[in-house]
């Protein structure tokens, strides 16, 4: 048993990752089956107060990743937990168009970000795991990683708003079309069973609650586009890479219900968000051939990562100051 405990998985001990999954699976039951057994309505309050236990759990977690595993881990466990918990942000925005689409109260919400973000966790193991693979087999992916995170935040500076049609996606339209989907929600199912109309039997449908889990697990793939690649290039421990990504996604979901109402006011976080992609991005250059193949420090990019995020955050709410928080659906 000590030895399957001590045998490494993909470059780090069983025991961790062991750990890490029980860390997971315990916030989860708790979350649902204890604070959230019955569907109800989450109010702002108390989604800071959630949200700030969430982000002390990972903050500890980091602290732990520090003391077993050094503090150059460290450093970059928390870099990407700040930059992937950042990009969420846009991520909110998303979910609420989403949600106001398909009309889904805000009572079944929480159940329903829930799931998508149990997904998530599936999801982006198999992408950082793509990731992992292909920069163990040529470093040089790590260039075209950071040159597409370069590319990425360029764009976010010069890009205009732009409108999201949740009623064109591909797959939607193809489950719409393929498949039965009642109407009207039933509570909190994502399937039920309904007469068919033409045979009477009872056949199995979908419903909308069902339909928003999908789109939002859609735009996550491609949110995870910008993340997984802007990890990578902060890091390849696989442990880190996948730790700081999912610990930032968990507590999504509280923070979404305090976020929803305000969403509107960071604006101008996206500028800072593409000066943060540009600056890791370039970190693998300056590293690689400023620096003689010498590690950017740790400290400096979590640093540089905070401050811009901070500014950004800070500028748009003295920007959007005064501003009337439009009504939640």
């Amino acid at each position: 048993m000590i030895e399957f405990l001590a045998a490494d998985w993909l470059g780090t001990p069983a025991w961790f990752w062991l750990a890490f999954g029980a860390i997971v699976a315990a916030l989860t039951v708790f979350d649902l089956g204890i604070l959230h057994k019955e569907d109800r309505e989450m109010g702002v309050a108390e989604s800071l107060k959630l949200s700030a236990f969430y982000i002390g759990v990972a903050l500890l977690f980091g602290a732990w990743i520090w003391a077993e595993r050094g503090a150059d881990l460290g450093l970059k466990y928390y870099t990407g937990f700040f930059i992937e918990k950042a990009l969420s942000i846009d991520n909110v925005f998303v979910i609420s168009l989403i949600f106001g689409y398909f009309a889904i109260p805000r009572k079944y919400q929480y159940r329903a970000l829930l799931w998508g973000i149990l997904a998530v966790v599936l999801l982006r193991g198999l992408m950082i795991a793509g990731g992992a693979a292909l920069v163990a087999e040529a470093h040089w992916v790590l260039y075209l990683f950071a040159a597409f995170l370069i590319v990425t935040g360029i764009r976010m500076l010069l890009s205009r708003e732009e409108t999201t049609d949740i009623g064109q996606n591909p797959v939607l339209r193809f489950i719409a079309k393929h498949m039965r989907v009642t109407p009207q929600l039933h509570g909190a199912r994502f399937l039920v069973r309904v007469a068919d109309a033409k045979s009477g039997r009872r056949v199995l449908a979908a419903t909308p609650l069902l339909l928003a889990l999908v789109v939002i697990n859609i735009a996550d793939i491609v949110f995870a586009i910008d993340s997984v690649p802007a990890i990578f290039a902060i890091t390849t421990d696989n442990f880190v890479v996948y730790t700081s990504n999912i610990m930032a996604i968990l507590g999504l979901r509280a923070l979404y219900f305090a976020l929803e109402a305000m969403v509107h006011r960071f604006h101008y976080l996206k500028y800072a968000m593409a000066a943060v992609l540009i600056f890791i991005g370039s970190k693998i250059f300056i590293s690689d051939f400023l620096l003689g193949g010498a590690k950017f420090p740790p400290l400096a990019s979590l640093t540089i990562t905070a401050a811009l995020i901070g500014s950004g955050v800070l500028y748009s709410l003295w920007k959007t100051r005064g501003e009337r928080v439009p009504t939640v659906h």
